[in-house]
């Protein structure tokens, strides 16, 4: 038997008075979507446990079979493991944006989406600056990078930068232990991106800069077992994100990389199709996450989803 697991993230929606009552979804385009709903059982679940977040995270943990009231710690470290970022119990892991500000209010919490060269960059004048005997910065893809505090605390709280955009990101400065750190480190990148010349081209070229970093997503590392031995099967895992790809490798699925896949509308789908094809041969079972619709619902960007 075969099992192929397909998540679009933030694919479903509210009916929206722009779209005439319809969601996006009654919208868009998908003949061969309709096709397969109309050969298949169709069904509904909770996918959020009742009292924690309803975020990719958590219920993308408890689709692949892993309760998160058991084993979800935060985001940070799950992001960290698909780096390969060794871990110890008493390390500390944040997601690390590179966002967009006019130094008082969030202004996009993807910095424009802001390419894998151009945040490389950045992120290592952050870490040639800002990292420590015990703080080190992590690059990943695009916007989306990682912070591990040595020895530091989890025992924060930290707001995601895509829920108060438009606003005063001071009102969402991290509070709890080490807090007055995460705050300087913060207000120090503001210092070092906003003239950078990469920020200063950006500009130029009517995009948005990727001037500040947001911390957020403080975790330790979990200890999950491996799917195979929770269901008796062989796995993989399709994904562009890091967060998706470091579930995959805590549960002990293969990671596969997919080029040209982007995590946004205009990653390769052909060959992330092609790619599931080929793991299903040597698989019994194949995760394939699909990140585009969800950015498009942090943007707020109508057009983007139903595309």
């Amino acid at each position: 038997m075969k099992y192929l697991l397909i998540i679009f993230d933030g694919m479903a929606d509210e009916p929206l008075a722009e779209l005439d009552g319809k969601t996006p979804m009654q919208v868009a385009g998908k003949p061969y979507m309709d096709d397969l709903a109309s050969k298949s059982k169709i069904g509904a679940a909770n996918t959020t446990p009742d009292g924690m977040p309803p975020g990719s995270d958590v219920t993308n943990m408890g689709i692949l079979g892993y309760d998160p009231k058991k084993y979800y710690t935060g985001r940070g470290a799950i992001e960290a493991a698909s780096l390969e970022i060794p871990m110890e119990a008493s390390d500390a892991a944040f997601r690390t944006n590179l966002v967009s500000t006019d130094g008082q209010k969030m202004i996009d919490s993807s910095a424009g989406h802001v390419t894998n060269e151009e945040a490389r960059e950045l992120i290592a004048l952050i870490d040639s600056k800002l990292s420590t005997q015990f703080i080190k910065f992590y690059p990943g893809i695009s916007y989306r990078h990682i912070m591990i505090w040595r020895g530091g605390s989890a025992d924060v709280h930290c707001t995601a930068p895509y829920k108060f955009h438009g606003e005063s990101f001071k009102d969402y400065y991290p509070e709890g232990d080490g807090d007055t750190k995460l705050i300087s480190m913060i207000e120090d990148s503001y210092e070092l991106l906003d003239g950078h010349p990469i920020n200063s081209r950006r500009r130029d070229e009517g995009k948005l800069p990727a001037n500040m970093i947001w911390l957020w997503g403080e975790s330790t590392m979990p200890n999950m077992p491996s799917f195979a031995s929770l269901f008796g099967v062989t796995g993989a895992v399709i994904a562009a994100v890091d967060l998706i790809k470091g579930l995959g490798r805590m549960a002990g699925l293969k990671v596969i990389h997919v080029p040209g896949a982007t995590g946004y509308v205009d990653t390769d789908y052909l060959a992330k199709g092609r790619y599931t094809v080929n793991a299903l041969d040597e698989s019994d079972f194949v995760w394939v996450h699909v990140e585009a619709a969800d950015e498009a619902g942090h943007e707020s960007d109508i057009d983007k989803k139903i595309e």
